[in-house]
């Protein structure tokens, strides 16, 4: 195999000053890399347990039937008509992207510092690798839930959900969901680079965040008078999209959809400078 670039072919590796945009051609240069880790990040999540990818069905199937007896047989929380076992599994779908993207990226920097003293790559490429690699676990839980939806559709409650047009802009609402969780885990990363309190403050963060969104009950239940102030979470409005996609029960409107969109380009954008800002010199401090 020959090299085509020429004898006095050089890379030149300068510290960046100042506010950086997104370096969008350097991430592509690296896209081989970038691939390599997704593959990676899948892969050994589940290298050495029994399940294997399996527990991409198992954990959510769980959580849901736990959902199902503690929130909607002894709290009764209504479900908006929806069989609780649907609601449950479609707001999961969403949270559990979220969740799993926030945490594998939160702490991208104090994990990989010995890997980034040692060569140099942008690295936005392991946190947006964690985030692509958890797509595919996206795509197998969508898949168990389009199970749960048929056998439900074919049983006498068919008639109070649906899947309509709507569906088509599910694609939207993840895309959504994942600009949101990589900028918060940028977030986090950059602050858990400097203080490490904030590795143990994630699981904390995470656990209150999702009573805060309506994952285990619909925003109708929200009285009126609150409803704007839990608008005011980016994760409520893709998670009642998602509801509103795949059954016909999530409660949307353009408003507060316009709101989460602007905090969500808001946490994205000042996530990527503060991170760019952190990973130039965190090497010779940890």
């Amino acid at each position: 195999m020959t090299n085509s670039a020429p004898p006095d072919y050089e890379i030149v590796i300068e510290r960046t000053r100042g506010l950086r945009v997104f370096a969008w051609r350097e991430i592509w240069a690296y896209r081989d890399l970038l691939w390599l880790l997704v593959w990676r990040d899948f892969v050994t999540r589940y290298k050495q347990t029994v399940l294997g990818p399996l527990w991409f069905i198992v954990q959510p199937i769980l959580t849901t039937i736990i959902f199902t007896v503690v929130f909607g047989k002894f709290a009764q929380i209504p479900t908006n008509d929806v069989p609780p076992v649907l609601f449950y599994l479609c707001g999961l779908l969403a949270w559990g992207y979220f969740a799993q993207t926030f945490q594998s990226t939160s702490a991208t920097l104090a994990n990989n510092a010995g890997l980034f003293g040692k060569v140099y790559f942008p690295r936005l490429i392991v946190p947006l690798s964690a985030m692509i690699s958890n797509l595919l676990s996206f795509v197998i839980q969508l898949a168990s839930f389009a199970v749960f939806y048929i056998c439900f559709k074919l049983g006498p409650s068919a008639s109070t959900f649906g899947v309509g047009l709507d569906a088509l802009l599910l694609p939207f609402a993840l895309l959504h969901v994942a600009a949101l969780s990589l900028g918060v885990g940028l977030w986090l990363a950059a602050l858990t680079a400097k203080f490490r309190d904030f590795t143990v403050l994630a699981g904390f963060l995470i656990q209150l965040w999702m009573y805060a969104t309506p994952v285990i009950y619909p925003l109708t239940q929200v009285p009126e008078r609150w409803r704007l102030l839990v608008s005011l979470n980016p994760m409520t409005m893709p998670v009642e999209c998602f509801r509103h996609a795949l059954l016909g029960a999530g409660t949307t409107s353009v408003p507060l959809l316009a709101l989460s969109l602007t905090l969500t380009a808001l946490v994205l954008a000042s996530g990527v400078l503060v991170f760019q800002k952190v990973e130039r010199n965190f090497v010779d401090v940890i």
